[in-house]
């Protein structure tokens, strides 16, 4: 039976029971290191031979080349027929929504003269190739796959190639077909960190790109920090997090709900209720033990709500901003008879659900704004993936005849007191 933790903000002990319930362990195992690091060696040595092999020993499978794992457009329309009429056009409407949100994320370029007639701007341009990891085995998240894959496609990349594991040979259709409609370029039925290595590297078959985004297990997650630097990566994604602002005025029922729709994920995820109403935060307890054994999940969501869920009164709605911007939450509602009052006060949150009908589990499937979001505090200083994520910036310098002795002579004398003579001369030698 969960019992979280109840906590309020005038025990003198607050601050630091705070501090213990959201702190996760975030160090790798010497083991997944040691084992990373040989997977990723063989990867970029032997190309395709180690990822037949590492395929084969990991997903149970029995390929000759890594050509065997490769599907084709055909492929991934056959796997779409296979799924329910209903899901498809479920997917095609979350997908729909999420590409005219992050339609308006893009970034243009733009230029200006200054007073000299020196022209200076900024060009955007898109990322020329993007990897895109997708979980496999336990769990299918066709979600995951237009949350990564649209954006990227929004912002003009080139070419997104997908792996996916596939643990004896089995692949989920519905994946499949959300990868048919977000428009992947190429996909490969390969995980872990062998896959991850492949898109950094390159091998035979797989081609190297420039930026690899998607969720993974510890091994991938490893993966990804490690091949950091020869390709970009999104993020280090922690435990999936919720924290709600309730006044009591929302529905039990709702509440506790949204609280386990975080919990379920994992027995790591954290799901936290604040409220200024002593009475609501105990009748939240009261319902939590009456319904969790009806739910699939009810192992996963106790283990989770016990060790890393609380409930915490606080003295008003202030305070419980205050409190939100400490702990900078991945998922943040405000279920407040008028949130309007409060969400100018939240600076640090990776997504707001903003009053009492926006449950949480809209954003993550159809609601439009991306669902991959920064976790564990990471909200203080990161945002959501979107269309940004995907392009770069060039500055751009055009300097006319007249700018060049303006601005040859400022920084010439910046040159001389850093002591950097050639950078000096560079500058006059255009107008002396």
């Amino acid at each position: 039976m969960p019992k979280l933790k109840f906590l309020s903000t005038l025990d003198s002990e607050f601050g630091a029971t705070l501090d213990r319930i959201l702190q996760v362990e975030q160090e790798t195992a010497g083991s997944i290191e040691a084992s990373v690091d040989e997977i990723l060696a063989a990867v970029r040595a032997e190309g395709d031979a180690a990822l037949v092999e590492y395929t084969n020993r990991f997903d149970r499978t029995s390929v000759s080349s890594v050509e065997e794992l490769a599907l084709s457009r055909k492929d991934l329309r056959v796997a779409k027929s296979l799924v329910d009429e209903s899901v498809v056009d479920a997917l095609t409407q979350a997908a729909d929504r999420i590409r005219d949100y992050h339609e308006r994320q893009k970034n243009e370029s733009w230029s200006y003269i200054d007073d000299f007639g020196n022209r200076l701007g900024q060009k955007i341009t898109a990322i020329n190739s993007v990897g895109l990891y997708v979980p496999g085995g336990k769990a299918a998240y066709p979600s995951s796959v237009l949350m990564n894959a649209i954006p990227a496609k929004v912002a003009g990349v080139d070419e997104v190639v997908m792996v996916v594991p596939c643990p004896d040979g089995l692949i989920s259709p519905v994946v499949l077909a959300a990868a048919d409609i977000a428009n992947i370029d190429r996909v490969f039925k390969i995980g872990g960190a062998q896959a991850i290595g492949a898109l950094a590297y390159g091998t035979e078959t797989i081609p190297r790109v420039d930026k690899i985004v998607g969720p993974g297990n510890a091994y991938v997650a490893a993966a990804k920090k490690k091949v950091f630097g020869a390709v970009g990566i999104d993020m280090i994604a922690g435990p999936s997090e919720i924290l709600i602002v309730c006044d009591g005025s929302v529905d039990v029922d709702w509440i506790v709900m949204d609280l386990f729709s975080q919990a379920e994920h994992d027995e790591l995820a954290q799901s936290i209720l604040i409220s200024d109403n002593e009475q609501f935060l105990r009748a939240v307890q009261s319902r939590i033990e009456a319904v969790v054994e009806d739910m699939p999940r009810k192992d996963v969501i106790s283990s989770s709500l016990t060790d890393r869920g609380a409930l915490i009164l606080v003295r008003d709605l202030n305070e419980a901003c205050q409190l939100v911007n400490q702990i900078a939450p991945e998922h943040l509602e405000l279920s407040v008879a008028d949130p309007s009052k409060l969400i100018d006060q939240i600076s640090n949150a990776g997504a707001i659900f903003v009053g009492k009908y926006t449950s949480e589990s809209l954003g993550d499937y159809c609601a439009g704004p991306n669902h991959v979001l920064p976790t564990s505090g990471t909200a203080r200083f990161s945002s959501p993936l979107g269309v940004y994520d995907f392009q770069k910036r060039s500055s751009v310098i055009e300097v006319s005849r007249s700018g060049a002795r303006e601005l040859g002579l400022i920084a010439a004398t910046l040159a001389r007191e850093e002591g950097l003579e050639a950078h000096a001369a560079s500058a006059e030698r255009r107008f002396k």
